[in-house]
């Protein structure tokens, strides 16, 4: 017996999470194939001069623990758990997460979060949600040494898999 769906008309705006009422939707993929996914995202940290200082100084450390390798941990549960947090975000098996954080003596610390999966919808979200999630971890781990701390801008960089390919220059 074969399951037959009325297409719901999308949006007069053209959004794919809404509704031709203009009402929100989680938008069906169970029709597309699956295919291989790839997103990266970028999060930026701004620390202060003393900030910076200190944690070069100190291997990264606070007296909470290792700054970057917690933020990194953060991350990884965030892009698990991105569907849990995002509304229309399909819950999705996560294939491949790398978080890799470079740290410059200027006080840029620059958060990549690059997530694969094999499904019928991208990963852009879990990425971007890694990398802000890893930076709010930084921030939570060195606002004792200063409020100073910015985060941003966070952005996607690349994406790869369903319609079309997308690439920051």
């Amino acid at each position: 017996m074969a399951i037959r769906r009325a297409k719901k008309k999308s949006s007069r705006s053209g959004l794919t999470h809404l509704d031709a009422d203009d009402r929100p939707r989680m938008v069906d993929v169970s029709d597309k194939a699956a295919s291989a996914r790839e997103a990266t995202a970028e999060a930026v940290v701004t620390l202060p001069k003393a900030v910076a200082s200190a944690l070069a100084a100190s291997g990264h450390r606070t007296h909470k623990g290792p700054v970057f390798d917690t933020a990194i941990i953060a991350a990884v549960q965030a892009v698990k758990r991105t569907h849990e947090l995002i509304p229309f975000c399909h819950p999705l098996p996560i294939d491949h997460c790398d978080v890799d954080i470079d740290s410059a003596k200027t006080g840029i610390v620059r958060i990549r979060c690059t997530v694969r999966t094999m499904h019928r919808t991208g990963v852009e979200m879990e990425a971007m949600t890694g990398a802000t999630v890893a930076a709010l971890t930084v921030y939570d781990m060195c606002k004792a040494l200063s409020h100073d701390i910015r985060i941003g801008p966070v952005r996607l960089l690349s994406k790869r898999g369903g319609k079309r390919d997308f690439q920051r220059r």
